[in-house]
């Protein structure tokens, strides 16, 4: 897909749409309106609306904020991931490329009128707070966040660097709200982490930014010359709360472990307009076993690459069902007005399944213990205010549970601290010398 650019992550991290990935179109190319009667009929409805209160409502309203206010309201009702960028947001998302900005260091959307964490970025204030999540927040220094936009909510919790600004969250399992003083700090966001487990490789993608696959190749061949090419057994690819980012580094990513094959392809409104990416390199780790990790908090380009390593049987998937945000955003400018983020297509995995409200289910189901009842909260797309469902879905009263009951994408996004904690993980080490016990 030409002209990807980066999904949305304002500066606390503020994400409007959790992992999504985006394709740039000039404004003019992006459709005419219909000249259809009764669109113009409708078109009348709303300026009348429009006049009646600019001129009768009891406080005075700016226009610009009407407007704003009503295309906003129209992108929300379509699906969560819809949305206009201010001039201000815009800028923001092009400036944040680098990964370092100032913030909290969460990722966050607006569900029932307030803010809801969709996950903490690790080692940032936010997670160093303890936020999790499905975390609620309610109130910023006081204020309620009823009644803000998502913009507005994250222009109130930027600040200069080492302010402090006091959070009021409700959460589930706790009765009365908590508040939670957080302060700013520069977030530099690392989005390769590497670590030598004995003879096995770790390496850990937290988000999917500029440059990523070159910097997974990297630590790659550090770890594979640490450990020895004779020595190395396999390597665990952690992609756990990674959620998401952009899809030419997805598919890169996914290129290092294969040799050939579709990795993903994308289909529109018209499914004749089906665009496919395939894998065009050697396999970078030469077949080395891999195990990649999953859960809850795995969104977008990480189920991408799961996804395609699954179907391709390159890798064992062990973990816990992931978020299931499988649409891509088209970006549109508008000139000096900021720009249109629309959904205009969803993604499919190699072998033709849609992730889209359902996510990738593991070929090992492996779920982290809780001593917090909230640490277990399931997190998913299909959980979002008016998610876009499946063709298999029917009826508006569709609770979004499957046949066990529970949502039917997402699970629970907590990891342990402690590596001796961790269960997936240490499943996965495991899992990796038990192959190499069994092939020797």
């Amino acid at each position: 897909m030409a002209n990807i650019i980066k999904r949305t992550i304002l500066p606390l991290v503020a994400a409007f749409a959790l992992g999504a990935v985006f394709v740039l179109v000039p404004w003019h190319l992006s459709g005419q309106a219909s000249d259809n009667s009764d669109t113009y009929r409708q078109l009348n409805l709303f300026g009348g609306v429009f006049e009646r209160v600019r001129r009768s409502y009891v406080e005075e309203v700016e226009d610009a904020s009407l407007i704003e206010d009503a295309i906003n309201g129209m992108l929300q009702s379509l699906d969560p991931h819809s949305a206009y960028l201010t001039p201000e947001d815009f800028l923001d998302m092009q400036e944040q490329t680098s990964g370092t900005f100032g913030g909290l260091g969460i990722e966050v959307t607006m569900d029932k009128g307030v803010v809801k964490v969709i996950t903490p970025i690790d080692d940032t204030p936010a997670q160093r707070a303890g936020l999790i999540t499905g975390d609620f927040i309610t109130h910023l220094d006081g204020v309620p966040i009823q009644g803000m936009t998502l913009s507005e909510a994250v222009d109130v919790m930027r600040g200069p660097v080492d302010t402090s600004i006091v959070l009021t969250v409700v959460r589930e399992g706790i009765d009365l709200p908590f508040d939670v003083p957080i302060v700013r700090d520069i977030i530099t966001i690392r989005s390769v982490r590497k670590e030598r487990e004995g003879n096995i490789a770790y390496v850990r993608l937290t988000t999917f930014r500029t440059d990523v696959a070159r910097k997974i190749r990297e630590a790659i061949v550090e770890l594979r010359d640490e450990i020895g090419e004779e020595n190395l057994i396999g390597y665990v690819l952690d992609l756990r709360n990674n959620p998401g980012g952009l899809l030419d580094q997805a598919i890169e990513v996914s290129d290092i472990f294969l040799d050939k094959g579709e990795i993903v392809s994308t289909r529109g409104r018209n499914n004749t307009n089906v665009e496919r990416h395939n894998a065009t390199t050697s396999d970078f780790v030469e077949g080395k076993p891999v195990v990649v990790l999953i859960n809850g908090g795995s969104a977008s380009a990480s189920e991408i690459v799961a996804a395609a390593l699954q179907d391709h049987r390159r890798a064992s998937v062990l973990g816990t069902r992931s978020f299931g945000k499988g649409s891509v955003q088209t970006l549109i400018p508008l000139g000096d007005e900021g720009a249109l983020r629309l959904t205009t297509a969803l993604y499919y995995t190699p072998s033709g399944g849609t992730i889209q409200a359902h996510g990738v289910e593991p070929d090992i189901e492996i779920v982290q213990p809780v001593e917090d009842p909230a640490q277990a909260r399931v997190t998913g797309e299909s959980e979002l205010p008016q998610y876009i469902k499946r063709d298999d879905e029917e009826g508006d009263d569709d609770k979004a549970k499957d046949d066990k009951g529970r949502p039917k994408s997402g699970s629970a996004s907590f990891v342990p601290f402690e590596k001796e904690d961790d269960k997936q993980l240490l499943r996965a080490l495991e899992m990796l010398r038990e192959m190499k016990r069994n092939s020797g």
